[in-house]
């Protein structure tokens, strides 16, 4: 069974690795971009392909891309990580389809940003789905998935990582049974599905009115290998890559407005929210404010 295989992304890299070492699939094409602005977590195939001897394309327009893998006559194509949306005359040249992956519980949650926001919004898990391309994002048939719960403990990364080695058996299965014709997809529906809009700039600032508990899952979604929460102070902004909240009963600050610093440390500071404490463990500030600042 032969393969194109487009992406841009580190989970682009993960799977196609996946793929190439446990499956008897062939990679007969690889496309992607060796720049990108759009991605924070952006990963080049092009040194992989050049690696293991695979024609590539680095990616500019859809009519070179659709001319390009017409040649290939591929059986499959993989289209892990990417940006745009394929059109019908692109992923309908494979013979067996075209198959996508979203991280999150499919047709729940469809859309931009599916790891922040899962974070963001504080849920108690999501997913991990392959399924077919179809004209609209996320909604083709499901192929493969798995629940995947999200601990306490999760940030962006973590859970990233987690959802990683959980697809990576999924894609590996998904292959398997491509080449051995065991699909059996599963149509989405259409009234359980909901879309997650792109974020802005702004949805990653924090507002210390903002709860304790808002703040730290806004920190967890956006640390690394994405952007970063930040906050302004002095007009210049900071990212915020770490905190925790702080649970100290003695402490009288329930008549102390949101923003003042009550104490600080060597490497870190105690910020009063909306509705309690949080201590800021890792950020981009180099001064750490003085006790009674406001940020």
């Amino acid at each position: 069974m032969k393969i194109i295989f487009i992406g841009c992304v580190q989970s682009s890299e993960y799977f196609l690795k996946a793929v190439y070492r446990n499956t008897e699939a062939k990679i007969a094409g690889i496309v992607t971009k060796t720049q990108s602005n759009f991605n924070a977590d952006h990963v080049s195939l092009e040194k992989f392909a050049i690696k293991h001897g695979i024609d590539w394309l680095d990616y500019k327009d859809n009519n070179t891309l659709l001319s390009w893998i017409h040649e290939k006559s591929p059986d499959v194509i993989y289209c892990f990580g990417w940006s745009h949306l394929l059109p019908r005359e692109v992923y309908s040249i494979a013979k067996k389809g075209a198959v996508g992956y979203h991280p999150a519980l499919l047709p729940q949650n469809r859309g931009r940003h599916p790891i922040i926001w899962a974070l963001a919004l504080g849920l108690k898990e999501t997913g991990s789905t392959f399924f077919y391309l179809s004209d609209r994002a996320d909604s083709g048939d499901i192929l493969n998935q798995k629940v995947v719960s999200i601990s306490e403990s999760d940030d962006a990364g973590k859970l990233y990582q987690k959802l990683l080695k959980i697809g990576e058996k999924q894609v590996i299965q998904l292959t398997d049974d491509l080449i051995n014709n065991r699909i059996i997809p599963i149509p989405q529906v259409e009234r359980k599905a909901n879309y997650w809009r792109k974020r802005s700039k702004k949805d990653g600032e924090i507002d210390w009115r903002m709860g304790s508990q808002n703040i730290l899952q806004l920190v967890k979604a956006l640390t690394k290998p994405y952007v970063g929460a930040h906050f302004v102070y002095q007009d210049h902004e900071y990212k915020v890559w770490s905190a925790k909240e702080v649970l100290l009963d003695d402490w009288n600050y329930k008549n102390i407005e949101p923003g003042k610093i009550l104490a600080v440390s060597s490497d870190s500071f105690i910020v009063k929210t909306g509705d309690g404490l949080i201590e800021i463990t890792e950020c981009e500030l180099k001064d750490i404010p003085k006790i009674g600042d406001y940020i």
